[in-house]
């Protein structure tokens, strides 16, 4: 983009700022007389010339997909078609990634897609594959096939840590979780009933807490326990991550403890993981002597940035209190540390442990007063007691970035009918997911963080269902964008960013 034509984009959007703050001065008042929704004599027209498209955002994405080299290291690296008619394994990919950040959510919707000319033209495709074909595709996949195509966003993920990562993983944290996804379907081969009584699958998926992107993800039937087959891919991750770092930490429930594997990780990288209270942990607790518990220091909730507001009623409490439901309350938090070595491990690693005291009431009366023990092992010497908890508990974010895989991303619709195509439909539709993480890595350190933690809706909202009008003028496709929000020079900025990156 000339010097030109960014003037002019940074006058439209002062111009537009100031529309938008002089409506708001405009906003009717009190008792102003008359609805807020005042249009009448509204008419249709089809525009003969102008082709435009919902998803404006979707150009920048394909501009990052390009620079970074996604499509060719898939295509490089993935083969499943023996010919190409007109499709490519990196198109099959990309059009079911595509559809999520278009804002479909399944396959269904890659209809209105390839229908659209003016999303083809955006896109400079003279079609794209149906949902019929995008299923025959996810079929094609075998598992060697599945870790193939993971591998290759790796190798494209690595250049884009190398290149705008900065200062986001110089202690990275991998987490690691299994989720039930459910289906209602019952001919889906591979599903099973989970200890929840779920029907479905149980995936596995790894991620990595600094930029919420996901590194692994594997489907696995319903009834399978939740650490089955995650030292494998905990071990890829650690191979992935380790170049771009200087110190990783693995982190898990107890689930986790794979404790097997402790001496091997510990010597390569730290971890963090949730230990069961057995007998033998409970026992060493309680010979603990007094003055060797202190009280945990949680984090403190950090101060409002508006003026405080009145509490609002607890009326769920009430109701409980009322009908003499039993509830549980945490009356206080000890917290203490002790060397253990599991049984299948050689070394001493470090135990916290949290001592809970839990009253247990029941409407007004309270009953008697529990005590239970939380326990967690780690290789981190580095850390206070309170400060092991605490980084142990953020380790809870991942269940935010399950709940946008499943219901913002709808990575996990299962909308295949086997285990493999379901998972080779996860990899690719959790593709959205990290390219958005990319998009938002390559923004101006002020706004990065704030992309990283925005929920996959929000984000579509802001950055990619822009009205656009597409316009081909010589050897250019312009998106002409016709509305305005807080976001859009973040969005532009970034784009002309990717267009002057270099990627090795």
């Amino acid at each position: 983009m000339s010097h030109s034509s960014m003037r002019n984009n940074r006058r439209i959007f002062r111009k537009c700022k100031r529309r938008k703050q002089n409506r708001e001065r405009r906003a009717p008042r009190l008792n102003c007389g008359g609805a807020v929704f005042n249009a009448s004599n509204i008419h249709y027209e089809i525009g003969e010339k102008v082709q435009a498209v919902n998803c404006g955002g979707i150009g920048a994405i394909h501009q990052m997909v390009g620079k970074v080299g996604l499509a060719d290291d898939i295509d490089e690296a993935l083969h499943l078609l023996k010919i190409h008619m007109p499709y490519h394994e990196s198109d099959h990919v990309l059009n079911i990634a595509y559809n999520v950040l278009a804002g479909g959510m399944r396959l269904e919707d890659m209809e209105l897609r390839r229908n659209d000319e003016a999303y083809l033209s955006a896109l400079d495709a003279e079609r794209t594959p149906d949902p019929t074909t995008a299923g025959d595709f996810t079929r094609r996949f075998s598992v060697s096939d599945i870790e193939t195509l993971m591998d290759a966003i790796n190798t494209t993920r690595q250049r884009v840590w190398q290149r705008c990562s900065g200062d986001l993983i110089n202690e990275a944290f991998i987490d690691v979780d299994g989720t039930i996804a459910g289906t209602l379907g019952r001919c889906k081969h591979g599903m099973d009933i989970s200890y929840k009584g779920i029907w479905g699958y149980h995936p596995l998926i790894v991620s990595l807490a600094n930029t919420k992107e996901i590194l692994f993800m594997e489907n696995r039937p319903g009834n399978v326990a939740s650490h089955q087959g995650a030292a494998k891919w905990i071990d890829k991750a650690i191979v992935l991550v380790k170049p771009h770092t200087q110190r990783i930490t693995l982190r898990g429930d107890t689930d986790f403890s794979l404790t097997g594997h402790f001496d091997r990780w510990g010597d390569d990288v730290d971890f963090i993981f949730g230990m069961d209270a057995r007998r033998a942990l409970v026992d060493e607790a309680e010979w603990l002597p007094a003055g060797r518990w202190w009280f945990l220091d949680r984090k403190a909730k950090p101060k409002p940035e508006t003026r405080r507001r009145k509490k609002p009623k607890k009326v769920k409490e009430a109701i409980v209190r009322k009908r003499g439901f039993e509830t549980l309350h945490t009356t206080g938090e000890m917290v203490a540390e002790f060397d253990y070595r599991p049984g299948k491990c050689k070394k001493d690693y470090r135990v916290v442990v949290v001592r809970k005291n839990i009253s247990h009431e029941k409407g007004e009366a309270v009953l008697f007063d529990d005590i239970r023990y939380f326990f967690y092992i780690t290789t981190r010497r580095d850390l206070t007691p309170s400060q092991v908890v605490r980084l142990a508990n953020e380790r809870c974010d991942q269940e935010n970035v399950i709940e946008q895989l499943k219901n913002g991303v709808h990575a996990m619709r299962m909308p295949v009918d086997n285990l493999l195509s379901n998972w080779s439909y996860m990899v690719m539709a959790s593709l959205a997911w990290n390219l958005k993480a990319w998009f938002a890595m390559m923004m101006r350190s002020s706004k990065r963080e704030k992309v990283l933690k925005m929920e996959f809706r929000q984000f579509l909202n802001n950055m990619m269902l822009l009205p656009c009008q597409i316009v081909r003028q010589g050897r250019q496709i312009i998106y002409r964008i016709l509305t305005y929000n807080d976001w859009l020079s973040d969005l532009i900025t970034t784009h002309e960013r990717i267009r002057r990156m270099t990627f090795t």
